[in-house]
């Protein structure tokens, strides 16, 4: 098969194109999946920059999201049947293989249905994304009906999602844009206001936005200088949840005498510390999702896809930050 491996940290020049044996089952409860597609996430930008999580992985397939179509199952498999479209978040950090090949095999604990209404393209665009909106709104800051968030990035892969899932809530939603195409984008989502922050102070936005209180919550999806300023943003006893790492200068005082409630997001903390039941809980998360999409409640936006051959040009255009929404690999037609 083909697969896009890394043998070393770098630029986007190490993701070289390999032909590698198929992997077969190795357990009773696993499936061997044909992949159709796979998502590129910014934390693949960053493995393939500094290397994997785990010591001696090299070469690795980088690539968590993945959607595709069972080709075969062990004897132990009870929920899955050759041909069912699934997609999962799973693999790519050094310990398993990744989905930036043709073929992966997985256990089922880890897959969900693939929506109906959604391409392999979508669907592999959605899972890292989904996770990580519904775990920092939902189980982190606790959102709740009628309450104001600020989202930074709104027109970003998470960013879009979690405005869908602020408005699930029935929430009031703020976002950060920087052009004219990522605001019609997020208003077309449902977002209530949108500060153009190249030329608007977002805090000054904000409170002009909420009668000088500041929002309930905060989502920073950016990291530092961000989220310090964020601080400022939210009304006393508010929640701020971030997916970046806080850094030396980070203004920890502003957040203090605000009496902030701070929650830190990786949606990869299962996957690397083995924890089981947190796992089950993002194939959960799939779930329910899964459902909303085919029901209407939620969309994906693909904004670019390139051929699996070339994921090297892939990672530059999500470096650059210019992307709508999310960019996947399709993989070989056969």
């Amino acid at each position: 098969m083909e697969a896009i491996l890394m043998h070393q940290p770098g630029g986007p020049e190490v993701l070289r194109s390999h032909t590698i044996p198929t992997p077969t089952l190795q357990r009773d409860t696993e499936l061997l999946v044909r992949l159709r597609a796979a998502g590129v996430n910014p934390v693949h930008t960053k493995i393939r920059q500094r290397g994997p999580y785990h010591a001696n992985a090299l070469p690795m397939i980088l690539g968590c999201d993945g959607a595709g179509m069972v080709e075969a199952i062990g004897p132990g498999v009870r929920h899955y049947s050759v041909g069912d479209e699934v997609y999962f978040c799973h693999g790519g950090l050094g310990a398993a293989p990744g989905n930036y090949a043709e073929y992966t095999v997985i256990d089922e604990r880890w897959v969900a249905p693939k929506p109906t209404c959604l391409s392999f393209e979508q669907a592999a665009a959605a899972p890292l994304v989904l996770i990580a909106a519904w775990e920092a709104l939902y189980d982190r800051a606790r959102l709740g009906m009628g309450q104001r968030v600020l989202i930074h990035g709104g027109a970003g892969g998470v960013g879009h999602v979690a405005i869908q899932l602020a408005k699930l809530r029935e929430a009031h939603v703020c976002t950060t844009i920087s052009t004219e195409d990522k605001a019609n984008f997020v208003t077309a989502l449902g977002v209530d206001h949108a500060i153009y922050y190249p030329r608007i102070d977002f805090v000054a936005g904000v409170m002009n936005w909420t009668g000088d209180q500041g929002v309930d919550v905060a989502f920073d999806t950016v990291g530092e200088p961000v989220l310090s300023r964020t601080f400022a943003a939210v009304k006393p006893y508010g929640d701020i949840v971030t997916l970046l790492s806080p850094t030396p200068d980070t203004d920890w005082k502003t957040a203090r005498t605000r009496n902030l409630r701070v929650g830190y997001e990786l949606m990869l903390t299962p996957a690397l510390q083995g924890l089981t039941q947190a796992q089950q809980h993002q194939v959960r998360i799939l779930q329910e999702c899964t459902r909303w999409f085919d029901a209407g409640k939620l969309h994906i936006h693909v904004g670019q896809t390139f051929p699996l051959s070339q994921a090297a040009e892939a990672h530059r255009l999500v470096e650059s930050g210019q992307v709508i929404g999310k960019v996947v690999l399709q993989m070989p037609a056969g």
